[in-house]
């Protein structure tokens, strides 16, 4: 890790502010994962809530209920890693913009 203990405390105000910032645009921030071709749909928020599930007609299989659940859980991931996605470009842009590097952020590089 790059971070100078000094650069913090003299940019902890501007630091909490970002943050601060952050936090509040994690509502307004969503991604969407999908499955099989597009026939399960998950729209989650930046602070990990389920805003929607759209399954198409076609994924209802009553003999086959193991792949409606694999679908769903496939769709989430998905979700999940792009809104992961969106909040380290936004937490990396934040942190650059104070000079600072922070490997890892949100479980990346």
């Amino acid at each position: 890790m790059n971070i100078n203990p000094f650069d913090l405390l003299k940019n902890a105000q501007k630091i909490q502010e970002q943050f601060g910032s952050i936090q509040e645009k994690l509502s307004s921030i969503s991604a969407t994962g999908s499955a099989g071709g597009g026939m399960v749909e998950i729209d989650i928020t930046g602070k990990m809530e389920i805003l929607a599930v759209r399954i198409k007609p076609e994924a209802l299989d009553p003999d086959d209920i193991t792949m409606l659940e694999d679908l769903i859980t496939a769709a989430l991931g998905q979700a999940m890693e792009n809104i992961r996605e969106k909040i380290t470009n936004e937490a990396g842009a934040v942190a650059g913009g104070l000079g600072l590097s922070i490997p890892g952020l949100f479980g990346g590089n």
